[in-house]
């Protein structure tokens, strides 16, 4: 076990290095004073002999919030996490990637052991911040040992993990008997108001065993009697970090959330200018799915509205496939055509064309839990007839409430349901045109349309395969379709396959790949065999990035960097314990394939299919800024 002082990063009990307060959101003010520190009063009494740590206060606290699965990128820093994680049976999955679950509406928690783990959590903190992901990620830090004995050799120095701007707190523990009330902040903040990612260091010093650290440390000397103040010497140090009655009873239960609401007069307001309107039309986000409103609720409020919709995100699926009000194809011509548009949790960024898209005279009403996102781009190309700050799902609740018995023109509605058939008709002939070589993708899709059961989960992880996959599959349920979201962080497609099996073990969960994105999270195959989790990878391989190239080659005469090889990635699923389907290009052996992929995975095998795929204009003319 290396010296705490002169630790390498590589596992040893962890390494030290010069202390600093955290600055957005922090709270809980700096460490203390070392005075503080020496006055032996404000210590309490220490068992010194205890073997218990810090880490079991951390568990108990996520038991009590109702925390299945740690996901963790593994280091000495936080073993004692996963250890007591285990003890109390709470799964630990060990993956290189960022597992992410946007499906269980309950708590998320990461566990970082290593600087390469936190860092690489740093891009995926903005993916979770757009994405409205409740997800809590502790992580080791530096030794408050360290930081309160002045002079200290800092050791090998370790890299700030606190991530920028993308979380919604970052805070540290100040002290073992801090752990509960700190954690349960900061879970009370990443799922309250606008949930997003909230960031809790665990200094060494406050996880590991008394006796342990008192070793490691080389401080043998008690503090002062009671009301005596004595140097700030090692000891005194340890004695504080490790003091205040650290294994008292305490409250580890989740705290009351908050969550902004429309007011009645806003309500009333949306309703009269939503009765008078002719061509109304409402645009569902990812937000409207957010607790505490059921799904089912929010079907229910939809449907009595009678307005058409279009769904995003995760809210594709809210509707079923069959449901008149629907809307899948032509938005942009029908917010042009419309005179009032709700946007309940849709955020008008570059998805809207920033509010170009809006008709003009168009009467837009905006709900949004987050003022930011409220307002995005208002002012300069739309401006909101009325915005809510309050959460999507009930202010439709509320709506439907009081227009009961309303129902949109059936004129308007029937002429976006012809549009809306026109183009499915346009798609199914397009997939029965043979590329030059290898498979048509509308044809392979379609192919897996046909197969998709009722409990099915799909995971968007690419460019142009997965938006020509938008237009072509039809989530079964409300949370069954997750993407990379606006952010547009590709590679996340192994690590959602892996929280959203487990949080939905009875799902048939199918990942749809491009062949650029699985590049980013291919060796998760070994995480899928190691942990027993049966998933469906379908590889859209058609060697480059496409979704770049459309717009690369016409605007500037070349397609460098965006050519890929036909390469035999089911060889390497297959090098790390996976089952593997190769399509080819093969249109006869397509639903064949897709059949015996289904089987392997109920058997409990993960399964990748290659399929090559030929060159399509279908999304000739999309753009990738």
């Amino acid at each position: 076990m290396g010296h705490w002082g002169q630790g390498s990063t590589g596992g040893t009990l962890g390494t030290l290095g010069v202390g600093r307060t955290l600055g957005m959101g922090d709270t809980t003010g700096t460490l203390g004073t070392l005075g503080a520190l020496g006055t032996a009063g404000t210590l309490g009494q220490v068992d010194t002999a205890s073997p218990r740590h810090g880490g079991e206060l951390v568990a108990e606290v996520l038991r009590a919030h109702g925390v299945p699965v740690l996901f963790t990128l593994p280091g000495g820093h936080i073993s004692p996490v996963l250890v007591a994680c285990e003890k109390i049976g709470i799964r630990v999955v060990d993956t290189p990637a960022r597992g992410h679950r946007r499906l269980r509406r309950r708590r998320r928690v990461a566990a970082l052991g290593s600087d390469p783990g936190v860092w690489g959590w740093r891009c995926h903190c903005c993916h979770l911040c757009h994405c409205l992901s409740p997800f809590v990620i502790v992580c080791h830090c530096l030794s408050l040992f360290v930081t309160l004995w002045p002079g200290r050799s800092p050791g090998h120095p370790s890299a700030p993990s606190v991530p920028g701007p993308c979380v919604n707190r970052c805070c540290r523990l100040r002290a073992c008997a801090t752990s509960s009330p700190t954690l349960r902040r900061a879970i009370a903040t990443a799922t309250g108001g606008t949930p997003g990612p909230v960031f809790v260091e665990l200094p060494i010093d406050v996880l590991y065993p008394f006796h342990v650290v008192q070793k490691e440390l080389g401080a043998p000397n008690p503090p002062g009697a009671a009301g005596e103040a004595r140097p700030v010497v090692p000891g005194t140090i340890i004695y504080g970090i490790c003091s205040r009655a650290r294994w008292e009873l305490r409250d580890p239960t989740p705290l009351p959330l908050s969550v902004p609401k429309a007011t009645p007069e806003q309500v009333q307001l949306c309703s009269e200018l939503l009765s008078r309107a002719q061509r109304p039309l409402v645009l569902v986000g990812s937000q409207a799915l957010l607790p505490p409103t059921p799904a089912e609720e929010l079907r229910s409020a939809l449907l009595s509205l009678g307005v058409p919709c279009y769904l995003g995100g995760a809210a594709r699926g809210l509707l079923p496939p069959e449901c008149p009000l629907l809307l899948r194809h032509g938005r942009r011509e029908a917010l042009r055509q419309a005179d009032l548009v709700l946007l309940a949790g849709t955020v008008c960024d570059f998805r809207l064309s920033y509010g170009r898209l809006f008709g003009r005279g168009a009467a837009v009403v905006a709900v949004n839990r987050d003022r930011a996102q409220l307002l995005r781009n208002a002012d300069v190309f739309w401006k909101p007839r009325l915005a809510v700050q309050g959460d999507p799902a009930s202010f439709v609740l509320d709506l439907a409430r009081a227009l009961q018995g309303f129902a949109a023109p059936k004129e308007w509605l029937e002429r976006l349901r012809e549009s809306d058939s026109d183009r499915d008709r346009q798609i199914r002939a397009k997939a029965l045109v043979p590329p030059p070589c290898h498979l048509n993708p509308l044809l392979l899709l379609q192919a897996l349309e046909q197969l998709l059961p009722p409990q099915s989960l799909l995971v968007a992880d690419g460019g142009d395969f997965v938006g020509t996959a938008a237009y072509v599959l039809r989530p079964r349920r409300p949370l069954a379709w997750l993407d990379p979201g606006p952010f547009g962080t590709l590679g996340v497609g192994g690590g959602f396959a892996l929280g959203a099996k487990l949080c939905r073990p009875e799902a048939e969960v199918w990942v749809l790949y491009g062949d650029g994105s699985l590049g980013f999270s291919l060796m998760e195959f070994d995480t899928f065999v190691r942990h027993k989790v049966p998933v469906i990878a379908l590889v859209g391989n058609d060697a480059g990035w496409t979704q770049i190239s459309r717009e690369q080659l016409p605007l500037l005469g070349s397609a460098v960097g965006c050519r890929l090889s036909y390469s035999d990635y089911h060889a390497v699923a297959a090098a790390l314990g996976g089952d593997t389907g190769d399509v080819g290009d093969i249109e006869d052996r397509v639903l064949a394939v897709l059949r015996a992929a289904q089987a392997e995975c109920h058997q409990g095998h993960p399964v990748l299919v290659n399929a090559l795929l030929g060159p399509s204009d279908f999304r000739e003319g999309s753009v990738s800024v």
